[in-house]
């Protein structure tokens, strides 16, 4: 089922536009990696997705009953995030604040936290001050804020930036945990490799033009050829190589 719909859309902002006349699906249990050069539209589509601003021309429609501030947000980290003054659990909490407008919280949203801290990981440093986690912890509490706001779609905006290499391999793997468990996943990547390994499709941003398709069509198809150095891991292509060759 699609949970969101592009047609004919051009984006852009202060009149400018960046992006023209995209069309394509976000569909239930998707895990699509947005990758591109810098000033190609990466961060404007986000936002369109987000509600923060309108297309030029075109229509960004929802389905499954999706609402805009039913969907979970993850920012690149800054350093006022990183040394917030308050506990782990204060953080993760103040992700239901998007759905109601209510400075207190219900007994349900206070279970969905826990729920959420313990699918990332950070339950057991829910008393802990946020500012005295290490990168990795910070992020994965960010994360469980962010699963506080929806139960249908996550948007990740470079959610390994800053991270040393064996954090970043767990953030992929919570992030590709979430996704098999249902949540529909829009990733931001500067990490090519990564986004061909984890995703199962490829939205390849350009100035001129896009890509969309399937993680193995992205591979074969002449922008992944031009950005991409690594073999396509795919089961047909790793059987085609051990038979004598991939297709053409």
């Amino acid at each position: 089922m699609s949970l969101i719909t592009i047609k004919n859309a051009s984006i852009g902002y202060e009149g400018k536009t960046v992006l023209s006349d995209i069309n394509l699906e976000i569909n239930e249990k998707d895990y699509i990696c947005i990758v591109g050069e810098n000033g190609s539209g990466k961060t404007t589509l986000m936002k369109c997705l987000l509600g923060l601003i309108q297309p030029q021309s075109g229509i960004i429609s929802y389905g499954d009953g999706l609402k805009q501030n039913e969907i979970g947000y993850l920012p690149q980290q800054t350093v006022m995030q990183k040394d917030f003054p308050a506990s782990v659990s204060e953080v993760v909490m103040s992700g239901c604040l998007n759905k109601k407008h209510t400075l207190f919280y219900s007994k349900r949203q206070r279970e969905f936290a826990a729920e959420s801290m313990k699918k990332t990981g950070v339950y057991e440093l829910r008393k802990k001050c946020f500012r005295e986690l290490s990168g990795g912890q910070q992020q994965r509490a960010m994360l469980a804020r962010a699963l506080c706001a929806t139960q249908k779609l996550l948007i990740l905006d470079e959610p390994v930036t800053g991270l040393d290499p064996v954090a970043s391999s767990d953030m992929y793997a919570l992030i590709k945990n979430l996704n098999k468990n249902g949540i529909t996943i829009v990733m931001v990547s500067h990490d090519i490799t990564s986004a061909v390994n984890n995703a199962s499709k490829i939205l390849h941003l350009s100035r001129n033009d896009y890509f969309f398709g399937t993680a193995h069509q992205y591979l074969h198809s002449e922008v992944g050829k031009k950005f991409m150095i690594t073999d396509c891991p795919c089961d047909e292509c790793r059987h085609n190589h051990f038979n004598g060759g991939a297709k053409q």
